[in-house]
């Protein structure tokens, strides 16, 4: 038992580490610097032996073998120079080491051979430069090796024992102590080779370690996003050199925020591994996938076919987040949209490649959740928009650009005003009239909203101070207005600056507003609720998590989405969607306001839910601040 291990451990010493490739390229890469190193001492310790013996030896002994053998060593000394400069891979390295460790063999045996039939040539001097040669030439080439330990001991044991053997039988006590003086000193030397190797061999286990823990998501087990922008480096610089397309994906989870609110971390953090395995199951072998954060994935897909072939898998992708997953004692559903763009069709770089798979994911999300959405020419052309956009409100003059204008809000029964609607509108000097579906998203994006808000805010609180007392201003705040306090304060200071009734004033949030922060948004609109303001949800019955939050917020009015009242009247589904929504907003003692009523038809469905609050162009376009009081002072008729 005991010999089998011994025999066990001698195989292992002198096997070449197959199975541990970075072990392999680690190795490899140290021979690359360290190999040169040793034909260069090998070339001149062996032509200084030659020439010491020039005088005493033959012409081919002195002369034609150390040619040869520095032609050999040059030969060998260029080809890892060379090595040097190519990729590392686990394929090249076994092949470079193996060739090393078949050739330490050889070239140790002779150049031992060569040096000990010089022995006999010369005087004391002669010989003792021999035993010097072979001493101090095998330490070298030892330090030099002691990467690769079976190369490193075979070169050892033949040098070495050749050399103890040879002048121990020389009966010169003087080289039987040279003898065993390089014995003892090679024995030291393989013994601190061997921990030197185990070392190092720890080292590069710790440090794949280390650079695998500091690339892999520790929740799903992904490629996280150092690993992924790495990656995408990568496979685009391939992509570019062999002329293929490139596609990145980036995916993120609609509804998530919710399930965190609600059932908290632990259990969301448990719906992300659900979600980052069936990833990693239902893409394709050429799909790298990884996890940016919170809950955005991305992808770069590699030698795909068409981009039809490329939106089929997205949508796999899609239904496969799609499906319930079971953790514990629930069963959790969301959705997923992904944005993809693909090199070199509409990118031209990795920046830009993954720049625009962010903004088809933005576009996506906007028109309809639970897509795939592939970056397209009119989305370059959007981009295009939007940065003269963003050039243009960066120079604006906000308070001499924007202006507001009114939407009429009709109790129908009574047929009278009860309020307005503000509405942004913005005339630029270089763009002309901008619609706020266009600069609204844009001013977001950049920064720039609060300052429009606050713009808007002021105007419209100094029309709205001329009304009658009993007319209502509603008033749109953007989630980035009530992501901090401090934005906070600064609507609330306008809103006491401008000596309007607060109680008069309704503000309106959409869903997009707490699904980014809820605890923020809620502490913000209970501060505005406290000054007096009505808190209005807009948008509602569009989103994930309207219902979830409603009884959270100090709401004061819903607002019905006007996707719910278009041909309201050849729509049942639609109809009944309504309905519930003005029962559950009179449940809660809310009121309710419906939006986007533009045909009498849809009007004359809406009455027969009970008494109504709507807002459309069927009574009115908005208007400007001039034409207020003349319309307050007319019956609300429909047009």
């Amino acid at each position: 038992m005991e010999f089998m291990k011994c025999l066990k451990a001698v195989k292992e010493m002198a096997a070449i580490p197959k199975h541990n490739p970075d072990l392999l390229i680690a190795q490899y890469k140290a021979f690359t610097f360290q190999m040169p190193l040793m034909y260069v001492i090998l070339m001149i310790n062996t032509w200084g032996v030659a020439a010491t013996h020039m005088h005493v030896a033959p012409r081919w002994m002195t002369i034609d073998i150390p040619v040869v053998m520095t032609v050999i060593s040059a030969v060998r000394a260029i080809g890892w120079l060379r090595c040097s400069k190519q990729e590392a891979t686990r394929d090249v390295a076994l092949k470079a080491l193996s060739r090393t460790q078949r050739l330490s063999g050889i070239l140790a045996l002779a150049f031992t051979l060569w040096a000990l039939a010089l022995f006999p040539y010369g005087d004391a001097y002669e010989k003792a430069h021999v035993a010097f040669y072979m001493a101090i030439t095998v330490i070298g080439v030892i330090f030099c090796m002691m990467h690769l330990r079976p190369a490193a001991f075979t070169v050892a044991f033949i040098v070495n024992g050749s050399f103890v053997i040879f002048f121990s039988l020389s009966e010169n006590l003087v080289f039987v102590a040279i003898a065993i003086n390089t014995a003892l000193v090679s024995a030291a030397m393989l013994a601190i080779l061997l921990v030197h190797y185990r070392d190092f061999t720890g080292m590069v286990n710790a440090r794949v370690e280390n650079f695998r823990l500091a690339n892999i998501d520790s929740l799903t087990g992904l490629a996280n996003r150092r690993a992924f922008f790495s990656y995408l480096d990568k496979a685009y610089a391939k992509a570019k050199s062999d002329g293929t397309r490139l596609a990145v994906g980036i995916i993120d989870l609609d509804g998530f925020k919710p399930i965190n609110d609600i059932y908290g971390h632990a259990t969301g953090d448990k719906l992300l591994q659900t979600i980052g395995t069936r990833l990693g199951n239902v893409c394709p072998a050429n799909y790298y996938v990884a996890r940016l954060g919170g809950d955005e994935f991305s992808i770069v897909a590699s030698n795909f076919g068409d981009t039809g072939e490329l939106v089929a898998t997205g949508e796999l992708i899609c239904s496969a987040i799609r499906t319930a997953a079971s953790l514990g004692d629930i069963t959790l559903q969301i959705g997923g949209s992904i944005g993809f763009s693909v090199y070199p069709d509409m990118a031209s770089d990795t920046v830009q490649l993954f720049a625009n798979a962010d903004y088809a994911l933005y576009h996506g999300k906007r028109a309809g959740r639970g897509k795939v959405t592939l970056f397209s020419i009119d989305h370059d052309a959007k981009i295009r928009s939007d940065a003269k956009i963003e050039q243009a409100l960066q120079h604006a003059n906000l308070e001499d650009e924007l202006t507001v204008v009114f939407q009429p809000i009709v109790d129908v029964s009574s047929r009278t005003t009860i309020g307005f609607e503000a509405l942004a509108r913005w005339f630029s000097p270089t763009l002309s009239s901008i619609s706020p579906t266009q600069f609204i998203p844009v001013a977001e994006r950049t920064g720039m909203i609060l300052a429009i808000t606050l713009t808007l805010l002021k105007k419209a609180l100094a029309h709205a101070l001329l009304w009658p007392d009993h007319i209502r201003l509603s008033f749109n705040l953007s989630a980035h207005d009530l992501s901090s306090p401090e934005n906070v304060l600064d609507i609330i200071t306008e809103i006491r600056r401008s000596g309007f009734n607060p109680a008069r004033l309704d503000l309106e949030i959409t869903e997009t507003a707490f699904i980014r922060d809820f605890s923020q948004v809620r502490s913000a609109t209970e501060t505005l609720r406290s000054l007096g303001c009505g808190i209005s949800l807009d948008d509602f019955g569009t989103g994930f998590s309207s219902l979830t939050h409603l009884h959270a917020l100090p709401l004061t009015k819903i607002k019905v989405d006007r996707s719910f009242v278009t041909d309201l009247n050849k729509n049942p589904a639609s109809y009944k969607i309504v309905k519930s929504l003005l029962a559950l907003s009179r449940d809660m003692g809310l009121d309710c306001i419906v939006e986007g009523v533009e045909t009498r038809d849809e009007l004359a469905i809406l009455q027969t839910l009970g008494d109504l609050t709507v807002q459309g162009y069927l009574y009115s376009k908005p208007i400007s601040a001039d034409e207020v009081v003349g319309f307050l002072e007319q019956p609300a008729t429909v047009a």
